[in-house]
């Protein structure tokens, strides 16, 4: 069959191109689609049925093709210079997880006392006030261990000073840090 395939589908390629032509007007766009219609007839070729009319079905084929690609076509957007692709796009995750490994083997390092005050304050949210009457000690201790304790958070995670913590009341670490 595909001796006799492969003659009938060059013989109709004249009338695929031309029929090609009524859907596009443009010359390369045109072989493209006739193209296109070639390779999926011979990759379907078991599919055609001898003694049927070849032209009819790549005619068929060339049209299916082309509805295709136009709708195809109307949902795709220009984006020439990226900018939409990289609003899109989505940072890895590895960096954030690494960085959790970091603060965790970092907050390991604290003294019991000062992390406790950090994860009651920064954590899971408590006042001083509150934090002082869970651990038992004074307001202004926890305020103390706290401060303390960021600071040699940034030391271990290599940042400078305070800089980068934010205040207890402002920026609170996630509970998930525990």
């Amino acid at each position: 069959m595909s001796g006799g395939f492969k003659e009938a589908l060059l013989a109709a390629m004249p009338a695929v191109r031309g029929f090609a032509r009524t859907f596009e007007r443009n010359g390369p766009r045109a072989d493209d689609l006739v193209q296109e219609t070639m390779v999926k007839a011979w990759a379907n070729r078991e599919k055609f049925r001898p003694g049927t009319n070849m032209k009819a079905w790549l005619f068929t084929i060339l049209r299916n093709t082309y509805i295709s690609q136009a709708r195809k076509k109307r949902r795709e957007v220009e984006d020439a210079d990226g900018a939409l692709t990289g609003a899109l796009s989505e940072a890895g995750r590895q960096q954030g997880h690494m960085a959790l490994l970091d603060l965790r083997a970092a907050l390991a390092e604290l003294p019991d006392d000062q992390r406790e005050a950090l994860l009651l304050v920064g954590a899971s949210g408590f006042s001083y006030d509150e934090a002082g009457e869970i651990v038992g000690v004074a307001a202004g201790t926890i305020k103390s261990r706290v401060s303390r304790a960021r600071a040699r958070l940034a030391e271990l995670m290599g940042e400078s000073g305070d800089a980068g913590l934010d205040p207890p009341d402002t920026a609170p670490l996630r509970p998930a840090l525990c």
